[in-house]
C-alpha cells in the first residue's frame, strides 16, 4: 500500500524505522557559515555595496549581495552548474548566509542567477568591479599580517572547453581547444589579479596589465618586490621592466648551446662508483643573450642521477644575491602557484566556462577566483595550526560539507549542525579566532 501524503514512510526489514522527507530544513553544506562569519569580518558586504552597481533599484525581491554570494557560495561548496540553484534556493545554508529577505522565501533560482552572472555582472562596470572588490578583500587580509617583503609568482593555465565558445583555440601545447588565462599570486596562495585569454596566446600575454600594477602598490606599501616565473616568462622587456622598478626576479630559462658551453666542466659525469643519491652542482656566471642589453646573472643547476645516461639542468636568470643554491631554493617554490591553480580548478571549479560569450566567462572565472579566495582567506586566518596547510577539496568535503537541520523558534533560528570532522571544539575554535581578527575599518 502507498503511503499518505506527508507522512513517513515505513520501511519492512526494521519495523523501527521511519523515514521522512524535510528538504527545505536539512543542509549538507553547514560549514558555509564560518565564511559567512569571516566575510561578515572582513566586510565584504561593504565592498559589494562599494564596488558592484545594481541597475535594479532599491525595490528588488533579490538583494545583489544575497545574488552575489549565493553565486560564490555555491562554487565554494563545490557546486559546477547553474541548474544546482534550483535546490540550493531552499538549502538552509543558502538562505541563512543572506538577507533576511531570502531567509523564508529562499535564495535565487536558476533562470535569476544565469541573468545575474551573465548580464548584470557582465556590464563593463559591474565587470571592472569585481577585480576591484577582490582585490581589496585580499587587502583587508593582508593588512592583518604585513610583512617588509611580498613574492608575486605569475603563471598560465589551461581551460579546456568543448563548444563553440568565444575566442577559443587550439593550443599547441596543451594539445586541446582552450582558453588560457594568466594568473598573479601571492606567496600565500591569495590569487591578486587574473585575465581571461584566448586559447592561442602566448603564455606570458598581457603580463604588464596584471603585473606593473601589483607592484606599485606593493611599493606604495613601502615592501621590497621579488618575482618568479617560469621560463614562458624568459623575456628581456620582463626583465627591464622589474629592474626599472627596482623589482628583484627569478626567472627560468630555457637550455641553449650558448649557457652549456658556460658550464661544460659540470656536464661531466663524476669518476668512481655511481652514488645512489643525486650528485648535484651549482653555478653562477654572467650572460648576455643577443636580444638583451646587458649581460646578467644566471645560475645553474646540473643533477647527476643514478642510472641516467645525461644530467639534468636547469637555468635561472636572476638579479638576486643569494648564493647560487639559496637561488635555486627560492625560484622552486614557485611550484606552489602551480598547486594553488590546481586547487582553483578542482574545488571552486574554476574550469566551468561553457557560456558563448567570451565576457560571460569572464565573469564566470571571476566568480571562481573570488570563491578561492575565500576560500584561502579561511585556510589562513581562521583554521587552527594542525589543520591550516589542508588543501580547499579537503575543507569542502571535511568542513563545508557538514549535514545539519534548520530549527524555526519565535525569535531565533537554530541550525543544529552534525558532529563528525567539524567538530563543537573545532568550530568553536575558529569563532574565536575571527572574533579576534583586528580588520581595520574601511
Amino acid at each position: 500500500m502507498g503511503e499518505k501524503q506527508n507522512q513517513p514512510f515505513q520501511l519492512s526489514f526494521n519495523a523501527s524505522l521511519k523515514v521522512d522527507f524535510q528538504g527545505s530544513r536539512v543542509t549538507s553544506d553547514g560549514g558555509l557559515i564560518l565564511v559567512r562569519e569571516l566575510d561578515e569580518r572582513l566586510g565584504f558586504g561593504e565592498l559589494i555595496e562599494q564596488h558592484l552597481n545594481d541597475p535594479r533599484g532599491t525595490n528588488t525581491r533579490l538583494p545583489l549581495a544575497d545574488l552575489l554570494r549565493q553565486s560564490v557560495y555555491s562554487r565554494l561548496a563545490g557546486y559546477e552548474d547553474m541548474n544546482d540553484a534550483e535546490r540550493l534556493s531552499q538549502d538552509p545554508t543558502f538562505r541563512l548566509i543572506g538577507s533576511e529577505k531570502i531567509w523564508e522565501r529562499g535564495a535565487a533560482l536558476t533562470s535569476r542567477l544565469q541573468t545575474f552572472e551573465t548580464e548584470m555582472l557582465a556590464e563593463e562596470e559591474n565587470f571592472t568591479g569585481l577585480a576591484r572588490l577582490n582585490r581589496e578583500l585580499i587587502g583587508k587580509a593582508e593588512a592583518l599580517d604585513s610583512p617588509y617583503r611580498t613574492v608575486l609568482d605569475m603563471d598560465s593555465t589551461e581551460i579546456p572547453v568543448y563548444g563553440e565558445q568565444e575566442q577559443s583555440a587550439y593550443n599547441g601545447h596543451f594539445e586541446s581547444t582552450c582558453y588560457h588565462p594568466l594568473l598573479l599570486f601571492s606567496r600565500k596562495g591569495d590569487c591578486l589579479a587574473a585575465k581571461l585569454r584566448p586559447g592561442n596566446v602566448h603564455s606570458a600575454e598581457g603580463w604588464a596589465e596584471l603585473l606593473l600594477p601589483e607592484i606599485e602598490r606593493q611599493q606604495k606599501l613601502g615592501k621590497e618586490v621579488v618575482f618568479r616565473a617560469d621560463a614562458a616568462f624568459a623575456k628581456p622587456e620582463i626583465y627591464e621592466a622589474l629592474e626599472e622598478r627596482g623589482v628583484q626576479y627569478a626567472i627560468r630559462i630555457p637550455a641553449n648551446d650558448n649557457l652549456e658551453r658556460d658550464i661544460a666542466e659540470l656536464l661531466t659525469r663524476p669518476v668512481g662508483r655511481p652514488s645512489h643519491q643525486p650528485v648535484v652542482w651549482y653555478k653562477s656566471f654572467l650572460y648576455q643573450a643577443a636580444s638583451w642589453k646587458s649581460a646578467r646573472r644566471v645560475v645553474a643547476k646540473v643533477e647527476h642521477h643514478l642510472g641516467e645516461l645525461f644530467p639534468r639542468v636547469g637555468f635561472i636568470v636572476t638579479n638576486l644575491t643569494l648564493p647560487s643554491r639559496a637561488v635555486v631554493r627560492f625560484y622552486h617554490k614557485r611550484g606552489t602557484a602551480e598547486q594553488w591553480i590546481k586547487e582553483g580548478k578542482q574545488a571552486v571549479k574554476m574550469t566551468r566556462l561553457s557560456c558563448h560569450r567570451f565576457r560571460s566567462n569572464e565573469v564566470r572565472l571571476w566568480l571562481s577566483i573570488i570563491a578561492y579566495n575565500l576560500g584561502n582567506l579561511w585556510r589562513r586566518l581562521v583554521l587552527p595550526k594542525r589543520i591550516e596547510r589542508w588543501s580547499l577539496t579537503s575543507l569542502q568535503q571535511r568542513l563545508v560539507k557538514t549535514g545539519g537541520r534548520l530549527i524555526k523558534h519565535a525569535r531565533y533560528y537554530w541550525l543544529l549542525l552534525a558532529e563528525s570532522h567539524l567538530t563543537r571544539r573545532l568550530f568553536a575554535s575558529m569563532v574565536r579566532r575571527i572574533d579576534g581578527l583586528p580588520v581595520p575599518a574601511g
